[in-house]
């Protein structure tokens, strides 16, 4: 009797994580470099910008001149150091895992798309127009939904604060990311108080990514069960 041996299939290489982090890195650099008042015309151009798309011939114009393209130019656009570095940060945290779960491509596909769903989001939900919306916290904000989507079991470590001392402790991931979407939710509510952050890009960008990575584990499912003859 023969018996078939399953063969050692290599993990797929992570490249989009990193991708994603370069080219969000360089696009700050360069921009940083830039005369002022260039720096001010490139975000203007192709950030996107709030109070639009309200009507059916604000989404035909829209479509018609290409401006829907700010919704991912966008993500590569950010204020100052701490918006981008805090972005970077959670882009490694939430991105590497679930590039490892989803693969390089649907990785990749999930920050774009997501971040574009998220930056249409406070297009439409910021009623001040010309309100510029920059920066990928809409992308980021859908790998988070992803990653609780794909790994609702997993624990996250956090650093809590005892008196003169830092305990590192681990907290169970919905736990953790609930109250951030809690958050969000609460604060997309307050007001103008708020306003220098699209709130209503994160939520929405969180629902898309937990929506996909859902999607994208049914997938893969299914096709680990063909491969095996299942």
């Amino acid at each position: 009797m023969f018996v078939t041996i399953p063969g050692r299939e290599r993990a797929p290489m992570r490249w989009a994580t990193p991708v994603l982090f370069s080219l969000l890195w360089l696009c700050f650099v360069a921009v940083e470099v830039m005369p002022g008042q260039e720096q001010r015309r490139l975000l203007l151009e192709w950030g996107a910008l709030s109070g639009g798309l309200a009507t059916v011939q604000e989404w035909s114009n829209a479509l018609r001149t290409g401006s829907l393209l700010r919704l991912f130019s966008a993500l590569f656009l950010h204020a100052d150091w701490a918006h981008l570095l805090g972005n970077l940060v959670f882009l490694l945290i939430f991105g590497l895992p679930a590039e490892r779960a989803m693969g390089p491509w649907r990785l990749l596909i999930l920050f774009l798309f997501g971040g574009a769903i998220a930056n249409l989001a406070a297009v439409i939900a910021i009623g001040t127009p010309d309100r510029l919306i920059i920066g990928a916290s809409g992308a980021v904000s859908a790998l988070i939904g992803a990653y609780l989507a794909l790994f609702p079991g997993a624990k996250l470590g956090v650093v809590v604060p005892l008196g003169l001392f830092l305990q590192f402790v681990k907290v169970p991931a919905p736990l953790l990311i609930g109250v951030w979407a809690l958050l969000q939710l609460v604060f997309t509510f307050i007001g103008p108080a708020f306003g220098a952050v699209a709130w209503s890009a994160h939520l929405a960008g969180f629902a898309f990514g937990g929506i996909f990575a859902l999607i994208a584990r049914a997938g893969i499912a299914r096709r680990m069960r063909r491969k095996r003859g299942f």
